[in-house]
């Protein structure tokens, strides 16, 4: 039989069979009971964190096959190829599904998040002690409850440090399990690290890729290509990345004209300012800040 592939999230693809939310940002999936009822084979654009309270579970990913059974977390970066995947009946298990532009947002790319994900890639599957497997359930339940309840004022900041408190866990839990041995990074990771440690300790931010690149003593040419090799992103996306953190940060402040913040931040002027915040948030710099200022 001819596999059907799609481009579709795990959340659209399981819509039907245990989705208990989702959004543009995230999914909580309590149950996969035909996962494997046919042949199929789907592109996954989310983060996910599966832990298996109980039964077994193959799952194949990008053509490698993991077996998942009692307190294992299964954990995958997005753009995966999940396919012809079986659990067993008894199965019971917690998910999470993060959008790959959810996981920007809260995320910058850093040496320890680097270390994580590396490891991530080459294993897993993480066997969790029993208080590990608890304090997942805690997170999950609360997640779940603050997202499937009588909507707030503050849901979306409810739900953010939520999970940004959710991985500062699952941080300690790599540390905790001697997980996060050192890498032995090689001399173009390392100058890709010093380049995002001098993006993130700087402000205000420079836009261009030159300016780091002479600081480092690199052409910007060699820059964005260790950026490619490394990340996947180039620089330029690297810093636009945090530069619209330092952007957030700075409309967020009551204190600030929208020019000031523009003069701040070294936007050569507020036309200029206006087209990068319509570009990168979606909304001109003031009906962000309205926005900002209705959720307060």
């Amino acid at each position: 039989m001819k596999q059907k592939q799609t481009d579709n999230s795990i959340s659209e693809k399981f819509s039907k069979e245990g989705v208990t939310y989702s959004d543009d940002r995230l999914a909580i999936i309590d149950s996969i009971s035909s996962l494997g009822r046919k042949e199929y084979r789907v592109r996954v654009e989310a983060f996910i964190a599966l832990l298996c309270l109980k039964g077994k579970a193959s799952i194949c990913i990008n053509g490698d096959i993991h077996t998942i059974q009692a307190n294992d977390l299964f954990l995958c970066h997005p753009n995966i190829i999940l396919e012809n995947s079986t659990n067993s009946m008894d199965m019971e298990f917690r998910c999470i599904c993060l959008s790959p532009e959810y996981i920007k947002q809260m995320t910058l790319i850093s040496r320890s998040t680097w270390d994580a994900r590396q490891y991530i890639e080459r294993n897993p599957v993480i066997h969790l002690e029993p208080e590990e497997v608890a304090i997942f359930c805690q997170y999950y339940d609360l997640l779940r409850s603050k997202l499937t309840g009588t909507p707030y004022k503050h849901q979306r900041e409810v739900t953010d440090a939520l999970l940004q408190a959710f991985m500062y866990e699952f941080h300690d839990t790599l540390d905790r399990s001697g997980n996060t041995n050192p890498h032995l990074y090689s001399s173009a990771e390392n100058l890709f690290f010093e380049f995002t440690e001098l993006l993130a300790s700087s402000f205000p931010k420079s836009r261009s890729v030159a300016w780091y690149a002479d600081k480092l003593h690199i052409t910007p040419k060699y820059l964005s290509a260790i950026c490619k090799e490394t990340s996947g992103h180039t620089a330029s996306e690297i810093i636009n990345q945090y530069v619209v953190k330092d952007v957030q940060m700075m409309l967020k402040r009551t204190d600030k004209t929208i020019k000031e913040v523009a003069n701040i931040l070294d936007f050569p002027n507020l036309s200029f300012f206006g087209k990068y915040v319509k570009r990168y948030l979606g909304s001109s710099p003031r009906e962000y800040r309205e926005k900002i200022y209705k959720q307060s």
